[in-house]
């Protein structure tokens, strides 16, 4: 005859415990990943640098005319010079930056 031996297995109410808090652990770190690269992507300026740059190596070459002003995605570009500097100044609403050098 074989005896049958009891084996010790968790409870339908410990394992619906562990399982919500497992999925709210995983909310929280998908809500605090999204939250992280949705800032990343607000603050990418990488288009307008890259215009800037572009500007910056068209005045050098004398590509373009100076003074210029031009808007680019909602960003005021101005060159004008200054004395023997050529200044290229970038704004948007809320930040400023201004990039001097020499022809």
């Amino acid at each position: 005859m074989v005896i049958l031996k009891k084996i010790k297995a968790a409870t339908l109410i410990e394992v619906l415990t562990a399982s919500v808090l497992i999925i709210i652990v995983f909310m929280v770190a998908s809500l605090s990943f999204n939250n992280v690269f949705a800032n990343q992507i607000k603050r990418d300026h990488s288009a307008i640098e890259n215009r800037v740059k572009e500007l910056e190596y068209f005045s050098i070459h004398r590509i373009i005319k100076i003074p210029y002003a031009e808007d680019f995605q909602g960003w005021e570009i101005m060159i004008t010079t200054k004395g023997a500097k050529t200044v290229l100044e970038y704004s948007k609403q809320g930040s400023e930056h201004e990039k001097v050098f020499a022809k």
